[in-house]
């Protein structure tokens, strides 16, 4: 029914226009651009829902297709098209939106109409990003997006933002300037820029290595992943609530995607002989960046330092299939540790994004993200308490939520590559559970600390209806996976076999 639609441009352009929209509508004092920005949001995730119920889960093909010439001159073209591994990233970001804009309606005093603009213009571009099948629209989506998100920071952040705000500008941009260099090389190599070609180009191993490790600066520097991680605390403390939950709930993710769609795919020789590297950072940043959140003392901090350490599970659930081919001889198994990893993206995305919003609800109310101001916040925000604990618990890796999922699978599929990688990764379900209830035992928990606590009022409904969304997503892919293993199935078992061609 919606395959002939240009679902896939509604979905881009809607929040698009919707934000020349809300900067026409902004006057002082005036709601409208409020409105405009949620009913754009709410519009555009109705538009995407379309993209999962209208899914065919059976074919690993690319679906929703739309493809029209854009630079002829260059054979670049308008391609766009999603498969089960791009559909559940889009659906992710248009939720997420939706929950950005509602908690920013009473908070944003200062020019919300650009407040909102911005990030409805982010969602567009984001959306670009994951549904781009050429490259250089791709490139142009993907550098987009950090303009938005620049401003978001750099306005509204905090008292150091202009320093934040260079250092992940500078960051994620220099990080993509070799990868567009790649890009380009392989558009003329092949005389065409769709990416799908570039998956079958006949590339030797030493194109392959250094096309690898340009992907390679791009992509760990947006996941991140350790050692290019350190803008990630920085732009997290500075950047106003919505703007770290869009961060962590999506920005990060295109790292992991652009992993599966361009690095194992184009340059598979290249990722298997470098896996042990991409592995080895994976594990790093699992133990030690783990053990650097437990010593913070702002929540912000903690979590942006958490969200590194989760977003380990994903680079490593991706590199596990040749570790496991080594190990076993055969690469049929291997589909665990990548379902894995996309289910932790997508759960990292709730889990995340709650834990955010729960700081900055505090924030709010009490203006700082120090535990130490904090203690006993269960006596005056009980709701709100609970709330804080479900998703703390989630952040854990408690059975039963989304946190748990993802990081068993890879753990299972780490054992059939190597017990100590196995090992390794399983730590995290006592250095997690450390800093995350260390936390929660000295911001929630024991006798009001100070006359502050004292001062504060429950959440209201508002806040209540963005967080029980945010529960009802955690505990309904904890308790129920299958749905979104089902969709990124075919996909990924096609990947595994262009995959097992190369030299394993």
């Amino acid at each position: 029914m919606f395959s002939d639609w240009p679902l896939l441009s509604l979905v881009v352009w809607t929040p698009i226009i919707g934000a020349m929209l809300v900067l026409a509508a902004g006057r002082p004092g005036g709601d409208a651009p409020k409105h405009i920005a949620l009913a754009t949001s709410i519009v555009t995730f109705i538009l995407s829902i379309p993209l999962w119920s209208g899914f065919d889960v059976a074919t690993s093909q690319m679906q929703f297709v739309e493809q029209v010439p854009w630079i002829e001159s260059f054979g670049i073209q308008y391609y766009m098209g999603i498969d089960g591994i791009s559909m559940p990233l889009i659906l992710l970001t248009t939720f997420t939106t939706v929950l950005v804009v509602l908690a920013g309606w009473e908070v944003i005093k200062d020019r919300p109409a650009q407040y909102m603009a911005a990030f409805l213009l982010m969602e567009g571009l984001m959306v670009g990003v994951f549904s781009a099948l050429d490259s250089i629209l791709f490139y142009v989506f993907w550098e987009g997006m950090l303009i938005p998100m620049f401003l978001i920071i750099g306005v509204w952040g905090g008292p150091n933002r202009v320093y934040a705000t260079f250092k992940f500008f500078l960051y994620t941009f220099l990080g993509s300037v070799l990868m567009l260099v790649a890009l380009i090389y392989m558009g003329f190599k092949a005389d065409t820029f769709n990416i799908l070609a570039f998956h079958g180009l006949g590339l030797g191993m030493t194109e392959q290595v250094l096309i690898f490790l340009a992907f390679l600066l791009a992509f760990a520097v947006k996941v991140p992943m350790w050692p290019v991680h350190t803008w990630l605390p920085d732009a997290h403390v500075e950047a106003p609530t919505g703007g770290s939950v869009v961060l962590a709930a999506i920005m990060l993710k295109m790292g992991g995607y652009g992993f599966l769609r361009f690095s194992l795919p184009i340059t598979p020789d290249a990722s298997n002989h470098l896996d042990w590297l991409i592995i080895s950072m994976s594990l790093i940043a699992i133990v030690y960046i783990g053990f650097v959140a437990l010593v913070q003392g702002d929540m912000k901090k903690l979590i942006a330092y958490s969200s590194i350490a989760h977003m380990g599970f994903v680079t490593l659930g991706f590199f596990l299939p040749f570790a496991i081919a080594e190990s076993t001889g055969s690469i049929s198994n291997a589909a665990m540790g990548m379902q894995g990893g996309m289910v932790q993206m997508i759960s990292h995305g709730f889990i995340s994004g709650a834990m955010f919003l729960c700081v900055g609800v505090m924030y709010d109310r009490m203006h700082s993200r120090q535990i130490a101001d904090y203690g006993g916040v269960v006596n005056t925000m009980p709701v709100f308490a609970a709330f804080m604990v479900l998703f703390a618990m989630s952040n854990a890796g408690l059975p039963g939520t989304s946190g748990f999922v993802g990081e068993f699978m890879v753990i299972l599929a780490s054992i059939k590559a190597n017990f100590w990688y196995a090992f390794l990764a399983a730590t995290t379900l006592i250095i997690g559970a450390a800093y995350t209830l260390w936390m929660i035992k000295r911001v929630i928990f024991g006798k009001i600390a100070n006359d502050n606590v004292a001062a504060l009022t429950d959440i209201n409904s508002r806040e209540k209806l963005i967080l029980s969304i945010l529960a009802i997503a955690v505990l309904t892919l904890g308790l129920w996976p299958a749905p979104l293993i089902d969709v990124m199935r075919v996909t990924i078992d096609n990947l595994l076999q262009h995959i097992a061609v190369s030299k394993l």
